[in-house]
């Protein structure tokens, strides 16, 4: 098994309202879970989120906590309801009502990895999938619930920043012709996991900071956003896709010659969104 469901880190002081998140850049690939699967070491992290960890970890510096996976998603997808379980790949899960993720090979336990590549030979056994849930999927939402309930808590608000990479193609089908390919996607669930301030504040972190951004097409955020943004309650949260181009050599798996470039910039960004909320009137439930 991976080592560890999550990995922290918190700021000396906390003094921010916002928690940083990186969901899918756990790398730690038992050689257990290796043997099982058809595909080399390499294959196996096409849909990992490489290196976004290492791109926000700094968040701390600004007085607010990071939270990242330490399971891989092919392993477990932190991104998905733990009952999204795909009967095509789980001994004994019954065929339930149309999930087009779940169909598609993406559910909790994934089937395939990018670019609809199989991960197994076969079946695993339902007591396999239900114990990498409760051992990695449970403890890290848990953790992230209680570090969200302490921002509130202490700020009167709590701001989620899951953090995530897409494939330089993603946005082939967006970026139209004349106008610069966005560098950053920002999920809300259409306004309705976070209030409108709280996104304009994201999008203009980033544009200052250089990036092209543009919202919820074509990923206006999965489960995370969907169960942890309320901001009726005070609790926003928004996805956040950065074109991993910018940063990485994608075939290769490896940072590219930008990547401190990026890492400042995000660093950046980072700072005036950990800002969010503070020293002003507690932002406004919608």
């Amino acid at each position: 098994m991976p080592k560890t469901a999550y990995d922290v880190l918190t700021p000396d002081r906390n003094r921010s309202c916002v928690v940083f998140a990186s969901p899918h850049s756990g790398r730690d690939y038992p050689w257990s879970f290796l043997r099982k699967t058809i595909l080399d070491e390499h294959l196996i992290r096409s849909s990992e989120d490489a290196f976004v960890d290492q791109l926000f970890d700094c968040a701390p510096q600004f007085g607010a906590s990071f939270i990242c996976a330490g399971a891989p998603r092919a392993y477990v997808d932190l991104n998905r309801s733990p009952d999204e379980l795909d009967p095509a790949l789980i001994e004994g899960v019954r065929r339930q009502a149309h999930n087009p993720r779940v169909a598609s090979g993406l559910g909790v336990i994934p089937r395939v990895v990018a670019n609809g590549r199989a991960i197994y030979r076969g079946k695993i056994t339902r007591s396999e999938a239900d114990h990498r849930i409760a051992a990695f999927w449970q403890p890290y939402h848990k953790k992230m619930q209680d570090l969200l309930d302490v921002a509130h808590q202490r700020h009167g608000q709590a701001v989620l920043i899951d953090c995530h990479s897409m494939p330089h193609e993603a946005m082939d089908g967006v970026a139209k012709s004349g106008v610069r390919r966005p560098d950053v996607v920002l999920g809300d669930r259409f306004g309705a996991a976070a209030a409108g301030e709280v996104v304009d504040r994201v999008e203009a972190a980033f544009a200052s900071a250089g990036f092209i951004v543009t919202r919820n097409t074509p990923f206006a955020g999965a489960y995370i956003t969907q169960a942890y943004g309320r901001p009726s309650r005070g609790q926003h949260a928004i996805q956040v896709e950065i074109d991993r181009s910018l940063y990485m050599n994608e075939a290769l798996i490896r940072p590219n010659g930008n990547f401190e470039t990026v890492q400042k910039a995000l660093r950046q960004v980072v700072a005036e969104v950990a800002m969010i909320g503070q020293g002003r009137i507690p932002l406004a439930a919608e």
